[in-house]
């Protein structure tokens, strides 16, 4: 068979099983690629690590979204793109495939802990978040920064600078901020019982309070407002 025969049955193939689907189905499969998305790329605090599947925030998210059912609030589909152990680089890099891929009317980008973990320069961390925020935005996504805190063992200074990344990265590119995504968690009196034993990740019950610090400023973006 010549390659324009093969492509020619090829095409005939996949025709025919998109038809043998009932219309139903394929109604709902075009419902779900219509429906804008909001893409979260994470790492390991996104991407439940060391949770029972469907308890961390966002899972919770889209639950949440899929409950109230309130005007655009309801039309939105959550596509949880992290990755254990990523790094603001790693995040970088994986970014424009994923923009293309799946278009997201919002991204929401949860990086920069395992960089400050693994002590890695904190001019380049800043540099990749600026380039995943306006390489998102340049595609006509609405960008949410999750902001992040290293803990008082890190040294003073550290800490501030780091703190200090996404609320300037915020005011530079326009871009909506959840100023610490664990307030409420790590910075309580007994913040160790709200910990797994490793005392990096959350358990499953403080991700209700994780859910709420992204929620607020997530509003005016899945109601269309600007940055």
């Amino acid at each position: 068979m010549s390659i324009r025969g093969l492509k020619r049955r090829n095409f005939i193939c996949q025709l025919a099983a998109a038809l043998a689907l009932p219309a139903g189905a394929r109604a709902q499969t075009q419902e779900q690629t219509q429906r804008p998305a909001i893409l979260v790329v994470g790492d390991s605090l996104s991407a439940e690590y060391g949770l029972p599947r469907g308890t961390g925030w966002v899972a919770l998210l889209e639950q949440k979204l899929a409950a109230e059912k309130q005007g655009q609030q309801g039309d939105w589909r959550v596509l949880n793109a992290s990755i254990s152990g990523d790094t603001t680089a790693g995040g970088r890099a994986r970014l424009p495939g994923l923009l293309k891929k799946h278009q997201p009317a919002i991204v929401i980008i949860e990086l920069g802990g395992n960089d400050a973990l693994r002590g890695l320069p904190l001019d380049a961390t800043e540099a990749n978040l600026l380039a995943m925020t306006q390489t998102a935005q340049k595609t006509g996504a609405r960008v949410l920064l999750a902001g992040m805190q290293t803990p008082p063992n890190y040294g003073a200074d550290y800490t501030r600078r780091f703190a200090g990344i996404y609320p300037r990265i915020a005011r530079q590119t326009g871009a909506a901020l959840a100023p610490f995504l664990l307030a409420g968690v790590a910075d309580q009196p007994d913040a160790l019982a709200h910990f797994q034993p490793d005392r990096i990740h959350p358990k499953a019950e403080a991700h209700p309070a994780i859910l709420n610090n992204v929620w607020e400023p997530l509003q005016k973006l899945l109601h269309g407002g600007r940055e």
